[in-house]
């Protein structure tokens, strides 16, 4: 299939209804299931199916979507970091339609929907057992299986000691596999590149291969080497046969797959039970043969991901009017501008708009308190923007609290260990609140308690377009009416000094002095004497 018509199948499918796979792709199920033992009945399995690997900045939702529909068997996101996953909350997009993995600063970190829930794999960058356990538990029931990367060279992911600087660690490796195992219902994968040994990669993997996992992809090149160096398919060969769970292939995209019917002779090259496609499927998806497309519109999917997917398919022709037009796009509409697809954004923005209006009205009670035990809780989080004056929520509710003549509000925060994430009670008038969601401070999670309270209270809280309720600053005011009237009385004092040292006979008169000699005046003590006679 050309790239350009590939291309706008990653934003337009009007026809697309995710349903419905080609009679090639229902073929290949039905074998694969044949193919399942009896402990891996309902679960993902992994022999005899082309996956598309995991790739940072490309493996995301729109792409996974349109890998499927162009026949791959599984897809891999790309690789999320345990630290960042850990922190995050699961969100229902009821607008989208999807479930969405969501940070404290309100980024999505990870996007999936019903239509690959068992056909995703979740890889996550990972150096610590019990953190990867949190984060597979975290989105276990919205993925198909969970993969450790145990192969990225890159320098993001080994200074942590995670992607291939675990591989000189098979003891960390070994711990945080069977943790998983043991910790989670959905079938544990990982990704290994090669070690400098075919003795060492085989000793690896059968060590591996005793933690319980699934399946153990390859990527068949050293740790230094990258895709331009030739992928060593008798070391996945000889690996594939030293173990008895499937072996996945990894690495062929330059030299062996570029086009659909490349996939099988890589396996049989490799000798592996199936094949994971990189950049082959990233530069042409298509690879994975035909099928129905899928809209990143559909999916709000981040502008600049959707622009680097597409530069990376058209590839040469990233310099043709349509190329230059797409790199100097900013945002969706503008992509789609390039493409002709000003209809189909206008379409679907309407129809996304609608759907957000319609659950606002239907979920209008998702804000409401709610009484957990004796503390008062709501869904807040505190964001410093929308709070852009000179006083803060807690600044309010301190003022409240004087004006009412009670004690200061006393705020208890507590430090989760997983992620360093804050939350905080206050406690005002003997009642407690908080907020339900973790700050990533513990004066944003205070600001957030604050806010709680002032909200179930109805008081203001100084948020940006508010009224001015005059809560706030009123002594601040109090305090400047006053010093100007200091001033003005200073400035009275001031202009009678300087009417009377306009009159010095009267001011001699007014205040009991007598004139000397040479007009030295005489005041108490020496003050005013000539220097000779002040010192006798």
């Amino acid at each position: 299939m050309p790239l350009d018509s590939v291309a706008v199948r990653l934003l337009f499918n009007p026809n697309n209804t995710g349903g419905i796979q080609s009679l090639r792709h229902s073929s290949k199920l039905e074998a694969n299931k044949e193919n399942m033992s009896a402990e891996t009945v309902g679960r993902l399995c992994f022999r005899s199916i082309n996956a598309l690997a995991p790739m940072v900045r490309v493996g995301t939702l729109p792409m996974r979507l349109l890998a499927l529909d162009y026949g791959a068997d599984i897809v891999y996101s790309e690789e999320l970091i345990d630290i960042k996953m850990a922190q995050c909350q699961r969100v229902v997009n009821e607008v989208l339609g999807t479930v969405d993995f969501v940070a404290p600063d309100e980024r999505v970190m990870f996007r999936t929907c019903k239509k690959e829930t068992e056909r995703v794999v979740l890889q996550m960058g990972t150096a610590d057992p019990e953190r990867a356990l949190i984060v597979a538990r975290l989105v276990e029931n919205d993925v198909a299986a969970i993969d450790v990367n145990m192969g990225c060279p890159k320098e993001y992911s080994t200074k942590g000691g995670m992607g291939a600087a675990l591989l000189a660690n098979p003891d960390q490796i070994e711990a945080i596999l069977r943790t998983l195992v043991k910790g989670v219902s959905k079938p544990v994968t990982c990704k290994i590149r090669l070690l400098p040994t075919l003795e060492d990669t085989v000793g690896l993997v059968k060590r591996i291969e005793k933690t319980g996992v699934s399946a153990i992809a390859v990527h068949g090149r050293l740790k230094d080497e990258r895709p331009r160096h030739p992928v060593h398919c008798d070391f996945i060969r000889a690996v594939a046969s030293a173990v008895s769970i499937p072996v996945i292939a990894n690495g062929g995209s330059l030299d062996l797959v570029k086009a659909y019917a490349d996939i099988e002779d890589f396996r049989k090259a490799a000798g592996a039970s199936s094949v994971m496609v990189a950049r082959a499927a990233m530069w042409n998806p298509s690879v994975f043969q035909s099928g129905d497309g899928n809209p990143a519109v559909r999916y709000d999917n981040h502008a600049f991901n959707t622009k680097y997917c597409l530069c990376q398919m058209l590839r040469e022709k990233v310099e043709s009017p349509l190329g230059k037009q797409l790199l100097s796009a900013q945002t969706t509409e503008e992509i789609c501008e390039a493409y002709g697809l000003q209809e189909y954004y206008k379409t679907t923005q309407a129809e996304l708009q609608a759907r957000r209006d319609a659950i606002q009205t239907n979920h209008n009670d998702l804000d409401q308190p709610v009484l957990d035990g004796d503390v008062t809780t709501m869904r807040v989080k505190f964001e410093r923007r929308e709070y852009p004056g000179e006083y803060s929520p807690k600044m309010f509710l301190l003022e409240w609290s004087r004006t009412e003549s009670l004690e200061q509000p006393q705020y208890e925060t507590v430090q989760r260990s997983q992620d360093r994430a804050f939350q905080s009670i206050v406690t005002v008038a003997g009642k407690k609140y908080r907020s339900t969601l973790w700050e990533k401070s513990k004066k944003f999670a205070e600001q957030a308690a604050a806010i709680v309270c002032l909200r179930v209270l109805g008081l203001p809280e100084g948020r940006e377009g508010e009224p001015d309720s005059g809560l706030v600053g009123k002594r601040k005011r109090e305090g400047k009416r006053k010093g100007t009237a200091d001033e003005n009385a200073a400035v009275e004092s001031g202009a009678r000094k300087r009417r009377s040292s306009d009159n010095p006979a009267e001011q001699r008169m007014g205040s009991g002095e007598s004139t000397v000699p040479n007009g030295v005046e005489r005041r108490s003590g020496s003050v005013g004497l000539p220097h000779c006679l002040s010192t006798v």
